[in-house]
């Protein structure tokens, strides 16, 4: 079940600052997914957040972004002095770009469509990244 999923790559990693001018590093992946039927006009309505979360779930990218963010995890660790996971990992972006209208895009409940955002809890990130060591978390 698990084969493919080591073979992608992370499209994009921007470091950007928070509200309190903490560096936070975002995994970001570009996604070119139809969702709407073959016979169905799309529409922005079809990249609306809810409509987005189920496209994760149904395609398993919840773990891809797991994965990635343990990959990120262990670059930082390596490369960046004084690194915290805690204030450093930032989590993911996944950019739906047939979803997105640029400035006109729509937001539903401050949310644009098109676009998803997961941080997962660091500890999780933690465990994945010692699993992929071949440690117990």
């Amino acid at each position: 079940h698990l084969r493919g999923y080591l073979t992608g790559s992370i499209d994009a990693v921007l470091r950007v600052r928070d509200e309190t001018g903490t560096v936070r590093h975002l995994v970001v992946d570009y996604k070119t997914n139809r969702l709407a039927g073959p016979e169905e006009d799309l529409t922005l309505w079809h990249y609306r957040p809810a409509a987005l979360a189920a496209a994760m779930m149904d395609a398993h990218y919840p773990l891809q972004l797991l994965l990635y963010a343990a990959a990120l995890h262990r670059f930082l660790r390596w490369r960046l002095p004084g690194y915290d996971p805690d204030r450093h990992l930032g989590g993911g972006l996944y950019l739906f770009v047939r979803g997105m209208a640029g400035p006109d895009t729509p937001a539903v409940d401050g949310h644009p469509c098109g676009v998803m955002a997961w941080r997962p809890p660091t500890a999780v990130v933690l465990g994945v990244s010692a699993l992929l060591e071949g440690r117990q978390p």
